[in-house]
Protein backbone atom coordinates (compact mmCIF):
# COMPACT_ATOMS: atom_id res chain seq x y z
CA UNK A 1 0.00 0.00 0.00
CA UNK A 2 1.40 3.55 -0.75
CA UNK A 3 2.62 5.51 1.92
CA UNK A 4 -0.31 8.43 2.56
CA UNK A 5 0.74 12.35 2.84
CA UNK A 6 0.20 12.52 6.28
CA UNK A 7 2.45 9.16 6.98
CA UNK A 8 5.10 10.90 4.37
CA UNK A 9 5.05 14.12 6.41
CA UNK A 10 5.68 12.52 10.37
CA UNK A 11 8.62 10.42 8.95
CA UNK A 12 11.90 10.92 9.14
CA UNK A 13 14.74 9.15 7.22
CA UNK A 14 15.19 6.60 9.55
CA UNK A 15 11.33 5.59 9.55
CA UNK A 16 11.35 5.97 5.79
CA UNK A 17 14.42 3.84 5.23
CA UNK A 18 12.79 1.02 7.21
CA UNK A 19 9.21 1.12 5.81
CA UNK A 20 11.20 0.11 2.59
CA UNK A 21 13.47 -2.48 4.14
CA UNK A 22 10.41 -4.11 5.38
CA UNK A 23 8.63 -4.13 1.90
CA UNK A 24 5.60 -1.65 3.17
CA UNK A 25 6.56 1.16 0.46
CA UNK A 26 9.10 1.10 -2.35
CA UNK A 27 11.66 3.95 -3.00
CA UNK A 28 10.12 4.99 -6.27
CA UNK A 29 6.77 5.60 -4.75
CA UNK A 30 8.76 7.85 -1.64
CA UNK A 31 10.49 9.31 -5.03
CA UNK A 32 7.22 10.28 -6.40
CA UNK A 33 6.02 11.50 -3.24
CA UNK A 34 8.60 14.03 -3.15
CA UNK A 35 8.40 15.06 -6.43
CA UNK A 36 4.98 15.82 -6.19
CA UNK A 37 5.92 18.30 -3.35
CA UNK A 38 8.63 20.09 -4.97
CA UNK A 39 6.02 20.28 -8.13
CA UNK A 40 2.79 22.16 -5.35
CA UNK A 41 5.40 24.09 -3.10
CA UNK A 42 8.39 24.91 -5.32
CA UNK A 43 6.54 27.62 -7.35
CA UNK A 44 5.92 29.14 -4.24
CA UNK A 45 8.99 28.37 -2.31
CA UNK A 46 11.84 28.29 -4.84
CA UNK A 47 13.79 25.79 -2.73
CA UNK A 48 14.94 23.34 -5.81
CA UNK A 49 16.77 25.17 -8.78
CA UNK A 50 17.76 21.69 -10.88
CA UNK A 51 14.96 18.87 -10.81
CA UNK A 52 17.12 15.33 -11.30
CA UNK A 53 13.55 13.25 -11.42
CA UNK A 54 14.41 11.05 -14.21
CA UNK A 55 18.12 10.24 -12.46
CA UNK A 56 16.31 9.87 -9.25
CA UNK A 57 13.32 7.75 -10.88
CA UNK A 58 15.80 5.33 -12.47
CA UNK A 59 18.12 4.90 -9.39
CA UNK A 60 14.90 4.09 -7.04
CA UNK A 61 14.16 1.27 -9.90
CA UNK A 62 17.25 -0.32 -9.36
CA UNK A 63 18.98 -2.04 -6.65
CA UNK A 64 20.10 0.42 -4.14
CA UNK A 65 23.29 -0.22 -1.87
CA UNK A 66 22.29 -1.57 1.50
CA UNK A 67 22.36 1.42 3.60
CA UNK A 68 21.15 3.87 6.89
CA UNK A 69 18.83 5.56 4.34
CA UNK A 70 18.59 2.74 1.26
CA UNK A 71 15.55 4.08 -0.82
CA UNK A 72 14.81 7.81 0.67
CA UNK A 73 14.43 10.77 -1.38
CA UNK A 74 17.53 13.36 -0.59
CA UNK A 75 18.34 17.02 -2.22
CA UNK A 76 21.83 18.09 -2.70
CA UNK A 77 22.59 21.86 -2.17
CA UNK A 78 24.41 23.43 -5.29
CA UNK A 79 27.74 23.76 -3.96
CA UNK A 80 31.69 22.23 -2.93
CA UNK A 81 29.84 18.30 -3.55
CA UNK A 82 29.36 18.15 -6.99
CA UNK A 83 27.32 15.40 -9.02
CA UNK A 84 28.60 13.90 -12.37
CA UNK A 85 25.98 14.65 -15.18
CA UNK A 86 24.16 17.60 -13.70
CA UNK A 87 24.63 21.96 -13.72
CA UNK A 88 26.91 22.81 -11.26
CA UNK A 89 26.39 26.73 -10.55
CA UNK A 90 27.12 27.66 -7.17
CA UNK A 91 24.42 30.03 -8.40
CA UNK A 92 26.82 32.44 -9.84
CA UNK A 93 26.40 33.10 -13.62
CA UNK A 94 30.20 32.63 -13.90
CA UNK A 95 29.22 28.99 -13.88
CA UNK A 96 26.37 28.68 -15.99
CA UNK A 97 27.13 26.16 -18.56
CA UNK A 98 29.31 24.24 -15.99
CA UNK A 99 28.41 20.63 -16.24
CA UNK A 100 31.12 17.87 -13.75
CA UNK A 101 32.00 14.79 -15.22
CA UNK A 102 33.04 13.32 -11.58
CA UNK A 103 30.73 12.83 -8.63
CA UNK A 104 32.38 14.13 -5.32
CA UNK A 105 33.30 11.66 -2.64
CA UNK A 106 30.83 13.09 -0.34
CA UNK A 107 28.30 12.19 -3.07
CA UNK A 108 29.72 8.76 -3.72
CA UNK A 109 28.99 8.40 0.40
CA UNK A 110 25.72 9.67 -0.06
CA UNK A 111 24.69 7.34 -2.32
CA UNK A 112 26.08 4.21 -0.75
CA UNK A 113 23.69 4.64 2.15
CA UNK A 114 21.12 4.53 -0.26
CA UNK A 115 19.96 7.79 -0.78
CA UNK A 116 18.10 9.23 -3.77
CA UNK A 117 19.08 12.82 -4.76
CA UNK A 118 16.35 14.22 -6.46
CA UNK A 119 17.26 17.54 -7.08
CA UNK A 120 19.48 20.65 -5.78
CA UNK A 121 18.88 23.63 -3.95
CA UNK A 122 19.05 27.13 -3.81
CA UNK A 123 22.38 29.12 -1.87
CA UNK A 124 23.27 32.47 -2.38
CA UNK A 125 26.33 32.84 -4.83
CA UNK A 126 29.46 31.51 -3.49
CA UNK A 127 27.38 30.78 -0.54
CA UNK A 128 28.41 33.75 0.46
CA UNK A 129 25.60 35.50 3.21
CA UNK A 130 23.15 34.71 5.71
CA UNK A 131 20.07 35.00 2.75
CA UNK A 132 19.22 33.24 0.15
CA UNK A 133 18.52 35.51 -2.18
CA UNK A 134 20.72 34.96 -5.31
CA UNK A 135 20.56 36.93 -8.72
CA UNK A 136 20.98 33.76 -10.86
CA UNK A 137 17.82 32.19 -9.20
CA UNK A 138 15.81 34.53 -7.39
CA UNK A 139 14.72 34.30 -3.33
CA UNK A 140 14.03 30.97 -1.14
CA UNK A 141 11.03 31.76 0.62
CA UNK A 142 11.01 30.53 4.37
CA UNK A 143 7.66 27.99 4.65
CA UNK A 144 6.83 29.54 8.17
CA UNK A 145 6.39 32.55 6.68
CA UNK A 146 7.32 33.78 3.23
CA UNK A 147 7.88 37.09 3.73
CA UNK A 148 11.04 36.22 5.78
CA UNK A 149 14.59 34.52 4.82
CA UNK A 150 14.83 30.94 5.05
CA UNK A 151 18.54 32.10 6.08
CA UNK A 152 21.61 31.02 4.40
CA UNK A 153 23.82 29.45 2.87
CA UNK A 154 21.79 25.92 2.59
CA UNK A 155 18.71 27.74 2.22
CA UNK A 156 17.26 25.75 0.29
CA UNK A 157 17.84 22.79 1.23
CA UNK A 158 16.00 24.29 4.58
CA UNK A 159 12.90 25.23 3.47
CA UNK A 160 12.41 21.44 1.58
CA UNK A 161 12.97 20.08 4.50
CA UNK A 162 10.79 21.95 6.62
CA UNK A 163 8.20 22.12 4.06
CA UNK A 164 8.16 18.02 4.51
CA UNK A 165 9.69 17.92 0.88
CA UNK A 166 12.51 15.32 1.70
CA UNK A 167 13.18 14.30 5.44
CA UNK A 168 16.81 15.86 4.94
CA UNK A 169 19.13 17.26 2.31
CA UNK A 170 22.64 18.41 2.10
CA UNK A 171 24.35 21.09 3.39
CA UNK A 172 27.58 23.03 4.19
CA UNK A 173 28.64 25.81 6.41
CA UNK A 174 31.63 27.94 6.19
CA UNK A 175 30.60 30.31 8.80
CA UNK A 176 27.04 28.71 9.93
CA UNK A 177 25.94 27.97 6.25
CA UNK A 178 24.00 25.17 8.08
CA UNK A 179 23.04 26.14 11.52
CA UNK A 180 21.57 29.39 10.28
CA UNK A 181 19.22 28.36 8.02
CA UNK A 182 18.07 25.50 10.45
CA UNK A 183 17.28 27.96 13.08
CA UNK A 184 15.11 30.35 10.34
CA UNK A 185 13.16 27.54 9.35
CA UNK A 186 12.83 24.95 12.79
CA UNK A 187 15.25 22.21 11.97
CA UNK A 188 18.26 20.32 13.33
CA UNK A 189 21.89 21.87 11.99
CA UNK A 190 24.97 20.14 12.85
CA UNK A 191 28.47 21.61 11.99
CA UNK A 192 30.86 18.62 12.33
CA UNK A 193 34.40 19.06 14.41
CA UNK A 194 36.76 20.33 11.67
CA UNK A 195 37.97 16.95 9.38
CA UNK A 196 35.26 14.90 9.79
CA UNK A 197 33.52 15.22 6.27
CA UNK A 198 35.98 15.25 3.05
CA UNK A 199 35.92 17.34 0.56
CA UNK A 200 37.91 15.33 -1.98
CA UNK A 201 38.59 15.03 -4.67
CA UNK A 202 39.39 18.67 -5.85
CA UNK A 203 39.99 20.33 -2.03
CA UNK A 204 41.74 19.59 1.10
CA UNK A 205 40.30 21.72 2.82
CA UNK A 206 38.80 25.31 2.05
CA UNK A 207 39.91 28.40 3.93
CA UNK A 208 42.35 26.68 6.39
CA UNK A 209 39.72 24.14 7.09
CA UNK A 210 36.62 26.62 8.02
CA UNK A 211 33.99 24.87 5.65
CA UNK A 212 32.44 21.70 6.50
CA UNK A 213 29.62 19.44 4.77
CA UNK A 214 26.72 17.75 6.64
CA UNK A 215 22.86 18.06 6.33
CA UNK A 216 19.95 19.65 7.75
CA UNK A 217 17.13 17.29 9.43
CA UNK A 218 14.20 17.21 11.68
CA UNK A 219 15.23 14.02 13.86
CA UNK A 220 18.39 14.24 15.67
CA UNK A 221 18.88 10.86 14.95
CA UNK A 222 18.97 11.31 11.63
CA UNK A 223 21.82 13.97 11.76
CA UNK A 224 23.26 10.93 13.67
CA UNK A 225 23.46 8.43 11.53
CA UNK A 226 24.38 10.71 8.02
CA UNK A 227 27.40 11.68 9.85
CA UNK A 228 28.22 8.24 10.52
CA UNK A 229 27.50 7.25 6.70
CA UNK A 230 29.70 10.29 5.37
CA UNK A 231 32.52 10.64 8.07
CA UNK A 232 36.15 9.62 7.94
CA UNK A 233 39.26 10.38 5.60
CA UNK A 234 39.63 10.03 2.20
CA UNK A 235 42.97 9.17 0.59
CA UNK A 236 45.39 11.85 1.07
CA UNK A 237 43.48 13.92 3.29
CA UNK A 238 45.62 16.71 4.67
CA UNK A 239 44.01 15.86 8.18
CA UNK A 240 41.14 14.80 9.87
CA UNK A 241 38.80 14.24 12.97
CA UNK A 242 39.92 11.64 15.71
CA UNK A 243 37.54 8.26 14.61
CA UNK A 244 34.84 8.37 17.26
CA UNK A 245 34.52 5.71 19.97
CA UNK A 246 31.25 4.66 18.63
CA UNK A 247 28.65 5.27 15.91
CA UNK A 248 27.27 8.59 16.23
CA UNK A 249 23.99 7.14 16.16
CA UNK A 250 24.40 4.79 19.05
CA UNK A 251 25.22 8.55 20.98
CA UNK A 252 21.04 9.06 20.57
CA UNK A 253 20.33 6.56 22.71
CA UNK A 254 22.95 7.09 25.86
CA UNK A 255 22.02 9.91 28.32
CA UNK A 256 24.77 12.69 28.49
CA UNK A 257 25.31 12.42 32.20
CA UNK A 258 25.36 15.69 34.26
CA UNK A 259 26.98 18.63 32.18
CA UNK A 260 27.99 22.09 32.67
CA UNK A 261 26.89 24.41 30.47
CA UNK A 262 28.06 28.00 30.39
CA UNK A 263 25.46 30.67 28.72
CA UNK A 264 25.32 34.17 27.35
CA UNK A 265 22.35 36.18 25.78
CA UNK A 266 24.63 38.57 24.80
CA UNK A 267 26.50 39.02 21.07
CA UNK A 268 30.30 38.15 21.64
CA UNK A 269 30.44 42.15 21.60
CA UNK A 270 28.47 42.41 24.49
CA UNK A 271 25.68 43.77 22.65
CA UNK A 272 21.75 42.91 23.23
CA UNK A 273 19.96 41.22 21.62
CA UNK A 274 16.60 40.48 19.82
CA UNK A 275 13.96 39.55 22.95
CA UNK A 276 13.03 36.51 21.24
CA UNK A 277 16.39 34.72 20.91
CA UNK A 278 17.01 35.43 24.89
CA UNK A 279 13.89 33.91 25.96
CA UNK A 280 14.59 30.79 23.69
CA UNK A 281 17.92 30.88 25.66
CA UNK A 282 16.61 31.46 29.17
CA UNK A 283 13.81 28.60 28.40
CA UNK A 284 15.86 26.23 27.52
CA UNK A 285 18.31 26.86 30.07
CA UNK A 286 15.33 25.96 32.53
CA UNK A 287 14.81 22.50 30.66
CA UNK A 288 18.21 22.43 30.95
CA UNK A 289 18.50 22.62 34.78
CA UNK A 290 15.07 20.38 35.22
CA UNK A 291 17.40 17.52 33.62
CA UNK A 292 19.84 17.82 35.86
CA UNK A 293 22.35 19.74 34.09
CA UNK A 294 24.85 22.65 35.74
CA UNK A 295 23.50 26.08 33.78
CA UNK A 296 24.87 29.11 34.33
CA UNK A 297 25.88 32.62 32.77
CA UNK A 298 29.93 32.00 31.95
CA UNK A 299 31.25 33.35 28.42
CA UNK A 300 34.81 32.83 27.00
CA UNK A 301 37.50 35.26 27.29
CA UNK A 302 38.78 36.26 23.89
CA UNK A 303 39.38 39.41 21.15
CA UNK A 304 35.92 38.57 19.70
CA UNK A 305 36.35 42.06 17.43
CA UNK A 306 39.71 40.91 16.20
CA UNK A 307 38.59 37.45 15.83
CA UNK A 308 35.41 38.87 13.34
CA UNK A 309 38.06 41.20 11.57
CA UNK A 310 40.60 38.40 10.87
CA UNK A 311 37.45 35.94 9.90
CA UNK A 312 36.35 38.26 7.57
CA UNK A 313 39.69 38.50 5.88
CA UNK A 314 40.35 35.07 5.48
CA UNK A 315 36.80 34.65 4.17
CA UNK A 316 37.57 37.41 1.43
CA UNK A 317 40.54 35.83 0.42
CA UNK A 318 38.05 32.51 0.35
CA UNK A 319 35.63 34.32 -2.51
CA UNK A 320 39.05 35.68 -4.41
CA UNK A 321 40.56 32.13 -4.49
CA UNK A 322 37.22 30.65 -5.56
CA UNK A 323 36.60 32.87 -8.48
CA UNK A 324 40.43 32.65 -9.35
CA UNK A 325 40.00 28.73 -8.45
CA UNK A 326 36.68 28.15 -10.75
CA UNK A 327 39.25 30.50 -13.76
CA UNK A 328 41.36 28.09 -13.64
CA UNK A 329 39.42 25.11 -13.64
CA UNK A 330 36.95 26.20 -16.61
CA UNK A 331 39.63 28.06 -18.64
CA UNK A 332 37.34 31.33 -18.79
CA UNK A 333 38.43 35.19 -17.77
CA UNK A 334 36.05 36.60 -15.02
CA UNK A 335 35.07 39.82 -14.84
CA UNK A 336 32.79 41.86 -12.47
CA UNK A 337 29.85 41.76 -14.50
CA UNK A 338 29.97 37.89 -14.15
CA UNK A 339 28.80 38.02 -10.21
CA UNK A 340 26.96 40.14 -8.06
CA UNK A 341 28.27 43.09 -6.67
CA UNK A 342 29.08 42.01 -2.97
CA UNK A 343 30.94 39.04 -4.16
CA UNK A 344 32.84 40.51 -6.51
CA UNK A 345 33.38 43.59 -4.23
CA UNK A 346 34.44 40.81 -1.53
CA UNK A 347 36.63 38.87 -3.56
CA UNK A 348 38.12 42.04 -4.85
CA UNK A 349 38.77 42.96 -0.88
CA UNK A 350 40.86 39.31 -0.47
CA UNK A 351 42.74 40.35 -3.97
CA UNK A 352 44.05 43.32 -2.26
CA UNK A 353 45.74 41.23 0.62
CA UNK A 354 48.85 40.34 0.69
CA UNK A 355 50.33 36.70 1.53
CA UNK A 356 51.77 38.65 4.68
CA UNK A 357 48.25 40.09 5.44
CA UNK A 358 46.63 36.20 5.19
CA UNK A 359 49.11 34.22 7.19
CA UNK A 360 49.02 37.25 9.73
CA UNK A 361 45.35 37.04 9.83
CA UNK A 362 45.51 33.78 9.93
CA UNK A 363 48.20 33.99 13.45
CA UNK A 364 45.73 36.29 14.99
CA UNK A 365 42.72 33.92 14.37
CA UNK A 366 44.54 31.07 15.90
CA UNK A 367 45.43 32.90 18.99
CA UNK A 368 42.03 33.82 19.56
CA UNK A 369 41.59 30.20 19.18
CA UNK A 370 42.89 29.38 22.21
CA UNK A 371 41.67 31.97 23.95
CA UNK A 372 38.74 30.56 23.00
CA UNK A 373 38.98 26.90 24.02
CA UNK A 374 40.04 27.62 27.28
CA UNK A 375 36.48 27.79 28.39
CA UNK A 376 35.71 24.26 27.86
CA UNK A 377 38.52 22.86 30.09
CA UNK A 378 35.83 23.83 32.65
CA UNK A 379 32.57 24.08 30.35
CA UNK A 380 31.60 21.00 28.93
CA UNK A 381 29.33 23.55 26.58
CA UNK A 382 28.73 26.54 25.44
CA UNK A 383 24.97 27.60 24.76
CA UNK A 384 23.83 30.72 23.21
CA UNK A 385 20.69 31.59 20.70
CA UNK A 386 21.88 30.34 16.69
CA UNK A 387 20.98 33.72 15.97
CA UNK A 388 20.55 37.36 17.19
CA UNK A 389 17.10 37.91 16.04
CA UNK A 390 14.53 35.47 14.33
CA UNK A 391 14.50 35.62 10.83
CA UNK A 392 14.00 38.72 9.40
CA UNK A 393 12.25 40.03 6.18
CA UNK A 394 13.59 39.00 2.32
CA UNK A 395 15.73 42.13 1.08
CA UNK A 396 16.96 42.89 4.87
CA UNK A 397 20.28 41.13 4.23
CA UNK A 398 20.87 41.90 0.26
CA UNK A 399 23.71 44.52 -0.58
CA UNK A 400 22.45 47.80 -1.07
CA UNK A 401 25.98 49.05 -2.36
CA UNK A 402 27.66 49.27 1.20
CA UNK A 403 29.70 46.31 1.77
CA UNK A 404 30.70 47.64 5.28
CA UNK A 405 27.13 47.87 6.25
CA UNK A 406 25.94 44.34 4.88
CA UNK A 407 28.77 42.93 7.17
CA UNK A 408 27.25 45.05 10.29
CA UNK A 409 23.61 43.88 9.61
CA UNK A 410 24.90 40.17 8.84
CA UNK A 411 27.01 40.46 12.17
CA UNK A 412 23.68 41.48 14.35
CA UNK A 413 21.66 38.92 12.54
CA UNK A 414 24.28 36.30 12.86
CA UNK A 415 26.73 37.11 15.53
CA UNK A 416 27.68 33.70 16.78
CA UNK A 417 28.01 30.74 14.37
CA UNK A 418 31.06 31.51 12.30
CA UNK A 419 33.15 31.28 15.71
CA UNK A 420 33.21 27.35 15.83
CA UNK A 421 34.30 26.95 11.87
CA UNK A 422 36.97 29.25 13.62
CA UNK A 423 37.98 27.16 16.28
CA UNK A 424 36.85 24.14 14.42
CA UNK A 425 34.65 22.82 17.31
CA UNK A 426 31.38 21.01 16.72
CA UNK A 427 28.05 22.64 17.17
CA UNK A 428 24.08 22.45 16.55
CA UNK A 429 21.15 24.45 16.32
CA UNK A 430 18.13 22.92 17.63
CA UNK A 431 14.50 24.06 16.80
CA UNK A 432 13.44 24.47 20.73
CA UNK A 433 11.65 27.96 20.04
CA UNK A 434 8.74 29.56 18.33
CA UNK A 435 7.82 33.43 19.16
CA UNK A 436 4.75 34.74 18.60
CA UNK A 437 4.41 35.41 15.14
CA UNK A 438 4.89 31.24 14.62
CA UNK A 439 8.50 31.80 13.58
CA UNK A 440 11.27 29.44 15.00
CA UNK A 441 14.17 30.68 17.40
CA UNK A 442 17.09 28.07 17.34
CA UNK A 443 19.25 27.63 20.42
CA UNK A 444 23.03 26.82 19.20
CA UNK A 445 25.48 24.65 21.38
CA UNK A 446 29.07 24.31 20.98
CA UNK A 447 31.47 21.66 22.74
CA UNK A 448 35.04 20.96 22.58
CA UNK A 449 36.76 19.08 19.49
CA UNK A 450 36.25 16.76 18.52
CA UNK A 451 33.39 15.78 20.85
CA UNK A 452 30.48 15.66 18.74
CA UNK A 453 29.34 12.73 20.55
CA UNK A 454 27.83 14.87 23.73
CA UNK A 455 25.94 16.96 21.31
CA UNK A 456 23.84 14.25 19.82
CA UNK A 457 23.46 12.47 23.55
CA UNK A 458 22.44 16.37 24.39
CA UNK A 459 20.25 16.89 20.88
CA UNK A 460 18.14 13.60 21.86
CA UNK A 461 17.74 14.10 25.39
CA UNK A 462 16.68 18.16 24.19
CA UNK A 463 14.44 16.32 21.29
CA UNK A 464 12.57 13.99 24.20
CA UNK A 465 11.82 16.64 26.62
CA UNK A 466 10.98 19.78 24.57
CA UNK A 467 9.98 17.76 21.28
CA UNK A 468 9.30 19.73 17.50
CA UNK A 469 8.31 16.68 15.61
CA UNK A 470 4.76 17.95 15.26
CA UNK A 471 5.53 21.52 14.64
CA UNK A 472 4.24 21.82 10.54
CA UNK A 473 4.74 24.96 8.71
CA UNK A 474 1.62 26.51 7.71
CA UNK A 475 2.43 26.11 3.82
CA UNK A 476 2.24 22.23 4.22
CA UNK A 477 -1.63 22.71 5.36
CA UNK A 478 -2.43 24.91 1.63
Amino acid sequence: MPISSDEYSSFDAIAMADLVQRGEVTALELVEEAIARIETHNGTLNAVITPMYDHARMQAGKTLPVGPFSGVPFLMKDFCAEVAGFPFTECSSFLRDYVPDEDSELYRRICNAGLVSIGKTNLPEFAIGATTEPRLFGATKNPWDITRTTGGSSGGAAAAVATRIVPMAHGNDIGGSIRIPASCCGLVGLKPSRGRSSTAPHYGDIVAGFFSEHVLTRSVRDSAAMLDAIQGPAVGEPYYAPSPQRPFIEEVKHDPGKLKIGFSTKTPFGDDIHPDCVKAVQDTARVLESLGHIVEEAVPCYAAERLWRNFTSLLASGVAWAIADWARRINKEPTADDFESFVWAFAERGRSLSSADYLLAMQDVQFEVRAFSKFFEEYDLFMTPTLGKPPVELGTLVFQGDPIELRRKTSEFSPYTYVSNVTGQPAISLPLHWNDQGLPVGVHFVARYPDDAILFRLAAQLEQAKPWADRIPPICNS
